[in-house]
């Protein structure tokens, strides 16, 4: 399908894709852009397509062996029509505030709600590329953690069920930087708003364990590039940054406000989208184990945001290269975050 002709409205979305058929053959398309190659004996070429079996199930010419559309994809051995899995990938990629299972399960239909989470949680892993590039680079990057939940009560004072989150954000230029200085040089006093001269570029979050430096500099290094110019607080766990050969700037906030939005703007504005939409669309109930799955989500529609409509060709070619999760993954969070799955 030509990136022109992606449908921008629910209507247009059921012209493209009106059935099952439609879909297997778009399916088809992302794994063999060039034509069907057999997995079986590496010959290319048109299979034979089934009228009576379903339409996942592509045989080869040669050999005669069969392979599924769905095999080491999130959708393998599913038993959901193909169209249902298209769906749900338009509605979770092309909606703003994204879906909670339960509004899903019922824009589709579904009778059980354990098969909407499942569904949603099986596209989440397809939103994650194992060999994405780190960020950072030629762009400054700014670090910080967060907590995620709500207090308990009844347990205490400082007893608490939150997660924390470490969360890191290129800081881009804009192009009309000077324009827009000029735009804004006389309405504020002792200078210009750096909002006003820079934006987000791509974003990492990770739940860890600790704010120690073994947890942090474990997410640095495998998210950010050898090289950027990282800011931070003046936390202790950043102090090796240098060392690893990252450029550091850290400045104690000490609790200042204004240090902070000086220092962090932009990963301060993350955080406070980020749980904004967990309460809005999700209402703020996610165990920790699930948590992981949710920052993929939430980085998945940030990194696209300036291209809401690619966001679901690219969620489901992702998802040709990635198998699902088993039952016991999925329900466990191990297949998010393993050690937290096995320390809930």
């Amino acid at each position: 399908m030509d990136e022109k002709r992606f449908p921008t409205s629910l209507p247009e979305f059921q012209r493209l894709f009106p059935d099952d058929a439609a879909c297997a053959a778009y399916l088809e398309s992302l794994r063999w852009p060039d034509g069907f190659v057999c997995e079986h004996c590496g010959v290319k070429g048109d299979p034979y397509r089934f009228d009576t079996r379903s339409s996942v199930v592509l045989r080869c010419r040669a050999c005669g062996k069969n392979t599924s559309l769905t095999a080491g994809t999130v959708m393998e051995k599913t038993h959901q029509p193909l169209s249902t899995w298209f769906w749900a990938a338009y509605l979770l990629t092309t909606q703003t505030p994204g879906m909670s299972a339960l509004q899903f399960q019922r824009q589709l239909g579904m009778v059980r709600y354990a098969t909407a989470h499942g569904v949603l949680h099986k596209l989440r892993a397809g939103m994650v590329r194992p060999e994405r590039d780190p960020i950072g680079g030629e762009y400054p990057v700014e670090i910080d953690e967060c907590l995620i939940g709500g207090a308990t009560r009844g347990k205490g004072r400082g007893v608490h069920h939150m997660t924390r989150v470490v969360g890191a954000i290129e800081v881009r230029a804009r192009k009309d930087g000077e324009e827009r200085a000029a735009k804004w040089k006389d309405s504020h006093e002792g200078g210009i708003p750096v909002k006003k001269l820079v934006y987000a570029g791509r974003l990492r979050l990770r739940v860890i364990p600790a704010k120690d430096a073994k947890s942090l500099t474990a997410f640095i290094k495998d998210d950010v590039a050898t090289g950027s110019l990282i800011r931070t607080d003046g936390l202790p766990g950043y102090k090796d940054l240098k060392a690893l050969g990252y450029r550091h700037h850290a400045l104690a906030l000490n609790g200042d406000p204004d240090k902070a939005e000086a220092h962090l703007p932009m990963i301060h504005l993350v955080f406070s989208n980020l749980k904004t939409w967990l309460l809005g669309t999700h209402h703020g109930r996610i165990e920790p184990k699930h948590l992981q799955a949710y920052l993929n989500e939430y980085m998945f529609r940030f990194n696209r945001r300036f291209y809401p409509m690619t966001a679901f060709h690219s969620i489901l070619g992702v998802a040709c290269r990635v198998p699902a999760p088993t039952y016991a993954q999925l329900y466990s969070g191990e297949w998010t975050h393993p050690g937290l799955a096995k320390a809930a």
